[in-house]
């Protein structure tokens, strides 16, 4: 009893069930307005009909006079009046006097000006009871005065029978309305109750719990995708800060620890001051790196969150890839490579310039820290090409180094992630998350692919023209 009582008030607050009760309403006007047109033109429909049928029996009955006199007219009538029905007959003098007919009492003054109305009266067998009808004076030759009327019982049971009809409806529609509204409000209570179970856990920590989807495509349903999407893209991010903050842990350790060790070793020899020097250049570089580290955290943090987005601009991405090749190309010699460049002209793309050529930067140096190798004889080189397509501009550098196997190639896109191969040499594993991360700010994904022998980094954008970007 108590579990039920607290549910009906809580279903009553609900939004389906408010929402089913102003329908209600709607519908309950709807049906009476509906109901009380379909009476009123019965009504009418009724009167007209009475209203010829008087209209044809005073032009018989006065034909009847001209025809044979009062005489004739006083025989019909009274023959008519005996007969049972609805139709009411009175033939009376000038002053009043009742001659033949079934009427026997009028509101005073019915009789004295010809035309039609709705009176009161009472029949001749009944004079106490009174009774509504339509009746016609028709003020004959010499004085005399013809009345023909309709008793409106019949539209007086027409009105009570329409009437009945419309209570009950209404008292249907409102049963009805009320169990339908009870109905699909608990219905979609519980649905809500499930969501907010599931919220409520998810709220203690346990982010592994998802909405149910009901399978109807509904409001609800769609409501549910979005907000497990959302669970899902938080439970990555979770996820990545938890590698995040174990790969800082694990990666920051050593440098940091060179630092203080350097720093010790300074301080035992402080009467060398050529050691001292040195001992302070390395504890600069040190810092340094430290510092490249967080800076590229905080710019792939930015990026991630859109906060870059208001440095963008329409410029040709021929011409950045293009002056960043070039710029590499004594890098490249230094380390024994050849640097191939093949860049079509006219790459329109909308982003950030020294966002996109912070990414192609880190791109070849790392084809050149990787390329210098080789693998299986193949000469050390390099290639940069930047090309259009349908709807993307592709900037691909490849190189002829030792690669990276297919199950790792989305790992290291990750932050601080370092293949094993790749961790006696310098670097922190940043290059290619912030190259990702340009990518995704600018619509466009950077994809790993091998280059047979080597390593294939695709860049891809969406190509966007002056116009388009307004």
């Amino acid at each position: 009893m108590t579990a039920r009582g607290s549910l009906l008030p809580k279903l009553v607050r609900t939004t389906a069930f408010r929402l089913s009760l102003a329908y209600l309403a709607f519908f309950a006007v709807s049906v009476f307005l509906i109901l009380a047109y379909v009476a009123w033109n019965t009504t009418r429909l009724f009167n007209d009909q009475v209203l010829e049928t008087i209209e044809a029996e005073i032009t018989g009955l006065a034909e009847q006079y001209r025809t044979a006199g009062i005489r004739r007219l006083v025989a019909i009538v009274d023959r008519r009046s005996r007969q049972p029905g609805a139709s009411l007959y009175l033939v009376t003098t000038f002053q009043g006097e009742r001659i033949a007919g079934n009427v026997g009492s009028l509101p005073p003054g019915t009789l004295d000006t010809a035309g039609q109305r709705e009176v009161d009266y009472a029949r001749a067998d009944e004079e106490t009871r009174e009774h509504t009808a339509i009746v016609k004076v028709f003020l004959l030759p010499g004085g005399f005065r013809l009345l023909v009327g309709r008793d409106l019982e019949d539209r007086v049971r027409i009105r009570d029978i329409m009437g009945r009809a419309l209570g009950a409806s209404l008292l249907l529609v409102g049963i009805l309305g009320c169990l339908g509204g009870w109905f699909v409000s608990r219905r979609v209570l519980k649905r809500i109750d499930g969501m907010t179970g599931t919220t409520a856990t998810i709220m203690a920590g346990d982010l592994s719990g998802r909405l149910e989807i009901a399978g109807t495509d509904d409001e609800l349903d769609r409501l549910a995708l979005n907000v497990n999407a959302m669970l899902d893209r938080i439970g990555e991010l979770m996820a990545g800060i938890t590698e995040v903050s174990n790969n800082i842990a694990h990666d920051l350790k050593t440098p940091l620890s060179r630092l203080r060790n350097r720093a010790e070793e300074a301080l035992r020899t402080p009467d060398d001051a050529a050691a001292l020097r040195e001992a302070l250049e390395r504890v600069i570089d040190d810092s340094d790196n430290l510092i490249r580290i967080f800076n590229a955290l905080l710019m792939i943090a930015r990026l991630e969150a859109g906060h870059a987005s208001e440095s963008m601009e329409h410029f040709d991405a021929a011409q950045v890839t293009r002056d960043l090749a070039e710029l590499y190309e004594p890098a490249a010699e230094d380390a024994g490579l050849s640097l191939e460049i093949e860049v079509e002209p006219d790459l329109p793309v909308h982003g950030s310039r020294e966002l996109l050529g912070q990414a192609v930067a880190n791109l070849i140096d790392n084809a050149i820290k990787y390329g210098a190798e080789g693998r299986g004889g193949a000469p050390g080189a390099v290639r940069v090409t930047a090309e259009r397509d349908a709807s993307a501009v592709r900037i691909t550098v490849a190189d002829r180094g030792p690669g990276i196997p297919e199950g790792d190639r989305a790992r290291v896109l990750d932050r601080f992630v370092r293949l094993e191969a790749a961790r006696t040499r310098p670097g922190f594993g940043l290059g290619l998350s912030l190259a990702a991360a340009v990518a995704r700010l600018h619509g466009g994904a950077l994809t790993l692919a091998d280059h047979g022998p080597g390593l294939q980094a695709v860049l891809s954008l969406p190509v966007r023209t002056a116009a388009a970007a307004a």
